[in-house]
């Protein structure tokens, strides 16, 4: 059994995370900072829908940078964090992890921080449904799909987001992972098929490796369009500290307003084409 690392701060089991967390987490902390005007008008006194704030991957609240000594804010704690301090949070947080040390220690850090949370301990195929049963229809919903590998990045979780009226999402696409695993996963059966359905009408896998994934992206980006919903032109690439490409951050809504908020905390040097 793997060994568990304890937060000195407060008693708590952390995950160990890459030093690029922090940039994917300051993208996340400026969106729900620029978009309280979106959320107050959700919010009473001027709207009674609420603002919802989801992961489906939300780890344990904590981690420490891989190789230091330094612990640092997960997402559900930058997230809840952040809308406190724009003056508008969140009316309520939806969270899940598979595993139960994890749920319980998101939950406990989410009180401490004087929060109320539903941590959910389940896959996410599974917690998805619950979450969106409990979400009100005519509200303001961002979700943060944040998985550690793509396989667990199945496509029907974007699905279901997606049909609410108003659900903004930003989705971690892991580019090591895809580079890595492209064999594996193209199998029949593979991740790839839960990713991506239908990709092999449109795909053709044999051809060289970069245009295999490229045309896999553009298929997944158009499959997101069709729900009615748009991708961000582009996505946020992020990289190592040797210039490795690590992953997309890919931003997903309905609405110009969303897509224009977005526009503003990204990269404005940054990759916009998800080149190979």
């Amino acid at each position: 059994m793997a060994k568990v690392e304890i937060d000195p701060v407060d008693g708590l089991m952390v995950d160990v995370v890459g030093p690029w967390a922090s940039e994917k987490h300051q993208r996340l902390s400026e969106y729900i900072k620029l978009a309280r005007g979106a959320r107050a008008n959700f919010v009473p006194p001027k709207g009674t829908g609420g603002a919802s704030y989801i992961e489906l991957f939300s780890a344990s609240g904590r981690s420490r940078i891989e190789g230091t000594s330094t612990y640092i804010d997960g997402s559900p704690l930058v997230a809840y964090k952040a809308a406190r301090a724009s003056g508008v949070r969140f009316s309520d947080l939806h969270f899940n992890d598979i595993e139960p040390t994890k749920a319980h220690a998101l939950d406990a850090r989410i009180r401490a921080l004087g929060g109320a949370a539903v941590v959910h301990n389940k896959p996410a195929l599974e917690a998805i449904d619950d979450i969106v049963f409990a979400l009100n229809p005519s509200g303001l919903h961002f979700a943060f799909l944040d998985p550690y590998n793509l396989e667990y990045l199945s496509f029907e979780l974007i699905e279901k987001l997606a049909r609410f009226k108003h659900m903004d999402m930003l989705v971690h696409v892991s580019v090591q992972d895809l580079q890595r695993n492209l064999d594996r996963y193209s199998v029949q059966g593979g991740a790839l098929d839960k990713f991506a359905p239908g990709w092999r009408n449109r795909v053709n896998p044999n051809q060289a490796n970069n245009a295999f994934r490229a045309a896999l992206m553009e298929y997944w980006l158009e499959e997101i369009r069709k729900l009615g919903t748009m991708p961000a032109h582009g996505a946020e690439l992020v990289v190592g500290s040797k210039g490795q490409r690590l992953y997309w951050l890919m931003f997903v809504a309905a609405h110009d307003l969303a897509q224009k908020l977005w526009n503003a905390v990204r990269n404005p040097g940054g990759q916009r084409e998800m080149g190979f």
